[in-house]
């Protein structure tokens, strides 16, 4: 599907002044930091007829930086694109600035090269390498990975077929397990809704599965997609297979 065509632009010393006006009234919490120069990289984009998406994903970045939500961010670059006479955001620009919100937000960072864009978390393909070397280890050490380690599973997901509602989504609750767990835990995106983190087995585990719970919920409500995630969270604990033979039989499973 091709992207909405502007159906007329403004002039050039007016998009940027009806976008501002429009989203403080419409959309913008803090009007004070809604100002950003790839606000005017943006702007002059559209108004060339350049890709806007480079712009975007900067724009992105500026967001993230300024600890602005990833809907009203979304919602932001609406207002631009209605106002430049398009009759929706063009698909590639709305996944950059979501990329670019991810990439400027230091708690959806992942480690590695294997980051899934939308949440900051890792593919299921780096969480199996990491399952490598967990289950590497332990055969090392005499131990059995069922009685040291476990996947935590995070399920939010909720029915819709809102492509920004997704991405939304997945980035503020990649966000929240950033948060809770830091860098120490291997962590992935399953698929829509659905996150998968490697935690040590010990007492606090039930505990932490409680307070996990409300933290996402949390975290939800005050990045402002608290409507799009499943309340209360479904966490639970998913046992790890003897072998790493069939960690990816798991993680397949999981995955549909």
């Amino acid at each position: 599907m091709k992207d909405a065509q502007p159906t007329g632009t403004p002039p050039p010393s007016t998009l940027v002044e009806e976008w501002r006006a429009a989203s403080v009234q419409n959309v913008w919490l803090r009007p004070g930091d809604w100002y950003t120069p790839a606000v005017d990289a943006l702007a002059e984009a559209i108004e060339g007829g350049l890709d806007t998406a480079p712009a975007a994903f900067r724009l992105g970045e500026a967001r993230a930086a300024a600890g602005v939500g990833i809907t009203e961010a979304i919602d932001d670059l609406a207002i631009v694109f209605k106002a430049a006479g398009y009759e929706e955001s063009p698909i590639r620009s709305v996944r950059s600035l979501c990329e670019g919100w991810t990439g400027g937000n230091p708690a959806v960072q992942a480690g590695g090269g294997m980051t899934d864009a939308e949440s900051g978390l890792g593919t299921v393909e780096y969480l199996v390498q990491r399952l490598v070397e967990v289950y590497g280890e332990a055969k090392k050490a005499g131990e059995r990975v069922t009685e040291t380690h476990a996947l935590v599973i995070v399920d939010v997901s909720v029915v819709d077929s809102d492509v920004w509602q997704r991405i939304a989504r997945n980035a503020a609750v990649g966000a929240a397990l950033k948060g809770a767990y830091g860098d120490s835990h291997p962590m992935a995106h399953l698929r829509d809704g659905v996150y998968g983190v490697l935690v040590q087995r010990g007492e606090a585990l039930g505990a932490g599965i409680a307070a996990l719970r409300e933290h996402i919920s949390e975290r939800a409500q005050s990045m402002r997609v608290g409507n799009l995630t499943r309340q209360p969270p479904r966490v639970w604990v998913e046992a790890l297979p003897d072998t790493h033979n069939y960690v990816v039989e798991l993680l397949n499973t999981l995955q549909r």
